[in-house]
């Protein structure tokens, strides 16, 4: 063994200095480790007038530079080229000495002109450009810019192989505003100090009873129940797999206990259930000095009465809680988490712990984002060029041996933008999630955002093609070859990125995956009982209202567009414009909805019960009743853009609605509004816990008087005649700006807490809905603030003192949360957002931390020398630290 591996490293060392002696390796070799590359924004709202010739949307764009830095001898080769992902599209460069190429989605190319001089030894080089929209937080770059030179393999940059992007990207600085009007406030550690202020730190009594999320009802009987030595559970009529669920998390949180440990009885018994909480999922819970009892009306009412019983349990602390009964039913039988693990790929691992996390806080449907533009993430049996293609990117520009690299994971399949879940792994995570009492909702979307799909089919025609076989090859072809519509989706894709809904062979690949996705199901021993069809966006951008025909009469204010470039998706499919004509269709606007009704109508061949759909996927459809089965639409508008009427509208034509809104349950976008906090904000500058807690997706004209829009104003909402009927609420994780599980969790936890207390409980400072009630922030004050904070500071030192350590025990890469600080006195004043997590401060610019105690505040005699940040409470991880100015 040792001889055979002595001879493949000699083989491996020959062939890497054959490769290195070659001119095109060593000088891509070179620019990958000598090259640095700096990028800083220079100025955010550029003239309209310049924005608008340049094709920008509402003429809206910025500036930016890139500088190259030659930190070693001068490289003068020409024939390289720098790729790199940009999320906004670059307009122009302002330099003669490169230039610049898009593409597909977020992937540029940039290349020296006749003009390029080399890099200078130790020398730097700046290229000014011009981008659309504006760029207010450092994570809008992407990292992982990689060098090719000829044809030598591509290399990362150095600097930029990171996920910490401020080690390449420069501070915004004043470029931390979106416009002129934007009138957030920058988290800094006075505002914070500010901030965390309203919300008091509480006696541990104050919370002791709190159950996250709150019951219906809940009674403190007097007196505390010791539980030193843990808990004993006897569960009668649950589920054996359910049981092992709990025991596992009663052993994750230390508290499952042997001979001696406080008894837990658990049996389902809804005549036992007192009537406020005899629905489906409702429980009571009695605890006594001499033991709990938890009654459930069915298995997962049994379920979470011992999640109630375990979310009152310290993980560290005392080991007592008060005696109390419980009677508690769920607000909403829709509580969901949409996970997008098509984006960029996150891990069978990272699914199960988010499993575990819903299980505790009593969500119950994990939708599943399976496939998008930039992945496709589920093996199918009998199309395994739908992995080997679709879930894979590298730098293969003829894309038959995988995806375009894209949204900064490097030109290989090394990073998290490739991978995806083999059958077996899915049906593990299908048995999990059964256990735990939770639904998983595929979503393969169509027939837009289906570019890998789209990919992956055209290398398995090519491939079938060149062996002769012109049957297989078109069985499953998703694209039309005589279309030459001209496109431009939402996140920059050509044609390729929607499949044609009018080709037969389309809908025979949708009842491919259809039919192997529930056999997955069957094999699982789990009903799949909603089928996600997706349906967002499949729609060229450049028709939006924020654009105009280039030379038209009315340019004034928006991006102008050569007439080319503003086709609609399959406008000139001569397959569509048939369908189209024979009366079908209405016209090439309602294909999306129409291929939705022929997807729709292969549920009841595999026993699927529920459709569901993001809302603009069926917008052409009179109503619910053109779909075959009953069917639920994500609905996610914004509120200050008209959602309120939107929801509503929705609801009237007989659709579920589950509430999504970006603006409130997007947990991809930042947790604050500071330019260092990662995440997308394109409906809201941050969804903080509170803005999430505060939130009533009962009553949304509510929220307009509790929070602001996404550049800080209020705005104004007056209830229309009718209510909307509610079904569900879910939390979003978009992934474009996630690459890794960590990531993944930053974003996610704790604000998912926040989601679950909303989704399951309805808070009392929530108004029933009146017609005719006006809010807007600032204004008016139907909503009872002091109840609402007072219920929030509960809950967060709840949340503080209890759940945050228990995420330590799971192994939850959270966010931890920021500190406030200031200098009062003399002495340094300092909180977290969170009561009960640990702060630390040093005196010394970061060299040497210490706990903070307010009892023993330290003196500070250079405030500029300051830092702050939390620490979590198991002693193992640091939060982000920040100064005070």
């Amino acid at each position: 063994m040792q001889i055979k591996s002595s001879i493949v490293a000699v083989s491996m060392a020959l062939s890497g200095f054959a490769l290195a002696a070659t001119p095109d390796a060593t000088l891509t070799q070179n620019m990958a480790h000598q090259l640095q590359v700096h990028y800083a924004v220079t100025a955010n709202g550029l003239p309209a007038d310049l924005c608008g010739p340049l094709g920008a949307d509402w003429a809206s764009c910025y500036s930016a530079k890139v500088t190259l830095t030659n930190s070693g001898p001068a490289l003068n080769g020409k024939n390289w080229e720098i790729y790199f992902s940009s999320i906004r599209r670059v307009l122009k460069l302002d330099t003669d000495q490169f230039a610049v190429t898009h593409l597909t989605g977020d992937l540029y190319r940039l290349q020296p002109t006749d003009k390029f001089q080399g890099f200078g030894a130790n020398a730097s080089l700046t290229i000014p450009m011009t981008l659309e929209y504006w760029q207010i937080s450092e994570s809008d770059t992407m990292p992982r810019w990689f060098v090719k030179a000829g044809s030598a393999p591509a290399q990362v940059i150095a600097n930029t192989d990171t996920e910490d992007v401020s080690q390449f990207v420069a501070p915004l600085g004043n470029n931390w505003k979106r416009t002129a009007n934007d009138a957030n406030v920058l988290m800094n550690a006075p505002n914070r100090y500010a901030l965390y202020s309203q919300t008091p730190t509480l006696p541990a009594e104050a919370s002791a009873g709190r159950i996250i999320p709150a019951p219906l009802q809940q009674q403190l009987t007097g007196g505390t129940v010791t539980l030193a030595h843990g808990l004993h559970l006897t569960a009668s009529g649950l589920d054996k797999t359910s049981v092992t669920a709990l025991e596992q998390r009663m052993t994750e949180l230390g508290v499952n206990g042997g001979s001696g440990a406080f008894p837990v009885s658990v049996k389902i018994d809804p005549a036992a259930v007192p009537q406020a909480a005899r629905k489906a999922e409702g429980y009571a819970l009695t605890i006594t000095p001499k033991g709990a009892t938890v009654t459930g009306v069915d298995q997962a009412g049994a379920f979470y009465g011992v999640q109630s019983l375990l979310s009152l349990m310290q993980v560290s602390g005392p080991t007592s809680l008060p005696a109390m009964t419980v009677a508690d039913a769920p607000r909403f039988d829709y509580r969901g988490f949409m996970v997008d693990i098509a984006r960029n790929f996150h891990s069978k691992a990272a699914v199960m712990r988010a499993i575990d996390q819903m299980a505790a806080y009593k969500l119950n449907k994990l939708h599943m984002h399976l496939s998008d533009d930039e992945g496709w993430r589920l093996q199918i049996a009998g199309l395994p060029e739908l992995t080997d293609v679709g879930a894979k990117r590298c730098l293969d520009l003829s894309e038959t041996q995988c995806l375009l690299p894209q949204l900064g994971q490097g030109p290989d399949s090394k990073t998290d933008g490739s991978g995806y879940l083999t059958r077996n792994d899915f049906i593990d995570i299908l048995k999990y999630a059964k256990a735990r009492q939770i639904d998983v909702i595929p979503e393969f979307d169509m027939p837009g955002h289906s570019r890998a799909a789209v990919v992956s089919m055209e290398a398995r025609y090519k491939k079938l093609m060149a062996e002769g076989k012109t049957a297989a090859a078109n069985e499953y072809r998703l694209v039309d070859p005589a279309d030459t519509s001209e496109i431009n989706t939402v996140q920059y894709y050509n044609r390729l990125s929607t499949l044609n809904p009018c080709l037969p062979s389309t809908l025979r690949f949708a009842d491919k995956v259809m039919g192997e996705v529930a056999g997955m199901y069957k094999q699982a021993g789990v009903p799949l009982t909603t089928w996600h069809f997706g349906g967002d966006e499949a729609k060229n951008i450049f028709l939006g209202a924020g654009y105009t025909e280039q030379g038209g009469k009315e340019t004034e204010g928006k991006g102008q567009i050569p007439a080319t470039r503003r086709d609609h998706p399959w406008a000139k499919s001569p397959v569509c414009q048939a369908l189209v004509k024979s009366g079908k269709v209405e016209n090439i606007e309602h294909l999306p909805d129409y291929f939705a009704t022929q997807v729709n109508s292969l549920l009841p061949k595999y026993g699927i019960g529920n459709f569901q759909a993001w809302q603009d996927g069926l917008k052409n459809l009179p109503n619910a009743k053109a779909l075959s089965t009953p069917t639920r639409v994500n609905f996610w508008d914004t509120l200050y853009w008209g959602g309120a009427d939107s929801a509503a509208q929705w609801s009237a034509k007989g659709y579920g609605i589950v509430i999504s809104n970006p603006d409130y349950v997007y947990i991809d976008f930042p947790n604050e509004i500071d330019p260092k906090e990662s995440g997308y904000y394109w409906g809201a500058r941050s969804n903080p816990v509170k803005k999430i807690f505060t939130f009533a997706p009962e009553n949304l004209p509510q929220n307009a008087e509790t929070s602001v829009d996404r550049d800080g104003n209020a705005f104004e909402i007056k209830s229309g005649e009718i209510a909307p009927s509610i079904t569900g609420m879910s939390a979003q994780l978009w992934s474009e700006a996630v690459r890794t599980d960590a990531k993944l969790e930053y974003m996610i936890y704790p604000r998912l807490i926040a989601v679950a207390e909303r989704a399951w409980h309805k808070a009392s400072w929530e108004l029933p809905y009146q017609a005719g009630t006006t809010f807007k922030y600032g204004v008016t004050q139907h909503v009872n603030s002091k109840a609402l904070n007072e219920d929030y500071a509960v809950f967060v030192n709840a949340l503080g003192e209890r759940e945050i350590p228990k995420l330590d025990k799971a192994g939850v890469s959270y966010r931890l949360p920021m500190v406030g600080a200031r200098v009062v006195d003399g002495k340094l004043a300092a909180l977290a957002e969170f009561p009960g997590v640990p702060v630390q401060y040093s005196l010394d610019n970061g060299k040497n931390w210490q706990r903070y105690d307010a009892a023993h505040a330290p003196a500070v005699s250079d405030a500029t020398q300051v830092q702050v940040r939390t620490i979590s409470p198991d002693g193992k991880r640091a939060g982000r630290a920040s100064g005070l100015n």
